[in-house]
């Protein structure tokens, strides 16, 4: 039974539709306080996943956020992520400033309440990585600003407690030694970069909670041209970007605006799993899922054609 302090203001979910998440609009009634915000119910950082129509879920879920979001609990709540940051993030102080705006409750507008800072997206999904629940409106009025802004709430709940966030980690000895093994060469421009990133050819906005493996320092190096490619950080937003896209849409995305697969299409076959193991098939022939593979597809293709002409 949903606790009679909580009122849900519509069955509507709030969409924040770039980073595939999704909120319901609550009120929370405290004795000396009235809590009023969305709370996520589709939040992969958190690992939660609540279907539209599954009542009992949902119920046991606000009524677990209620309880951890009473204020009686704050200060234990916020002494706790205080030695967090000390102990496990003391040189991020720049994200830790966006902590320390959020933590102060309510609707922050990222144009006159949050701190300046041209990235500040990136600060936000650092925030969702260290296992904070943080809910987002594109389109709310800012009466500062007299326009509708972004602006996004913090949730003062533990840190990824209600589920495993999915992501998977590695050490810093297998992170250089992927570097390694991939030759430092950023895939997409063909070219060495001293600052690649390893990613995961197989998308995890597609990853359910029996996608995550374990990385091992001693994986082998087939397993790593198979799991990872290089890229720099901007190419790797924008992978995530075009993924995110895909698994709204159903169409897969191009490089360089090239209308090649070597798999399949540009439409997401209806026959394979959108999420799960299974879903990695459907990825296979994406100029994204493997870049490599892709452009060595695409000029054997091209010589195909000048071979034939």
């Amino acid at each position: 039974m949903l606790n009679k302090n909580i009122r849900i203001f519509e069955n509507e979910r709030k969409k924040h539709s770039k980073a595939a998440e999704e909120y319901i609009h609550v009120e929370f009634n405290y004795p000396a306080k009235i809590w009023d915000g969305w709370v996520p119910v589709e939040y992969k950082r958190t690992g939660v996943s609540i279907k539209q129509n599954d009542i009992e879920k949902l119920t046991d879920y606000l009524n677990n956020v209620y309880e951890q979001m009473n204020p009686d609990n704050f200060t234990a709540w916020l002494k706790k992520q205080e030695q967090f940051w000390q102990e496990e993030k003391p040189k991020a102080n720049t994200t830790k400033a966006f902590f320390d705006s959020l933590v102060k409750g309510g609707w922050q507008c990222v144009e006159c309440t949050l701190p300046k800072n041209p990235n500040w997206a990136r600060r936000i999904q650092d925030l969702k990585e260290f296992g904070y629940t943080i809910a987002t409106d594109t389109k709310r009025y800012c009466s500062t600003c007299g326009e509708n802004k972004t602006q996004l709430i913090l949730l003062p709940i533990e840190r990824g407690i209600i589920a495993d966030n999915g992501y998977e980690k590695w050490s810093a000895t297998l992170r250089k030694r992927i570097i390694r093994v991939l030759g430092g060469v950023d895939v997409y421009e063909g070219t060495f970069c001293a600052h690649c990133l390893p990613d995961h050819k197989f998308s995890e906005i597609r990853w359910d909670k029996n996608t995550k493996s374990e990385n091992p320092d001693t994986m082998s190096d087939e397993e790593i041209r198979k799991k990872f490619q290089l890229l720099t950080n901007q190419r790797n937003q924008q992978k995530r970007e075009i993924c995110r896209t895909c698994f709204q849409t159903g169409k897969r995305g191009s490089i360089y605006g090239i209308p090649f697969y070597y798999h399949g299409d540009e439409n997401w076959n209806d026959s394979i799993p959108v999420k799960g193991k299974d879903a990695e098939k459907g990825c296979i022939g994406c100029p994204w899922y493997d870049i490599a593979e892709w452009k060595k597809q695409l000029i054997l293709r091209l010589e195909q054609i000048k071979n034939n002409s």
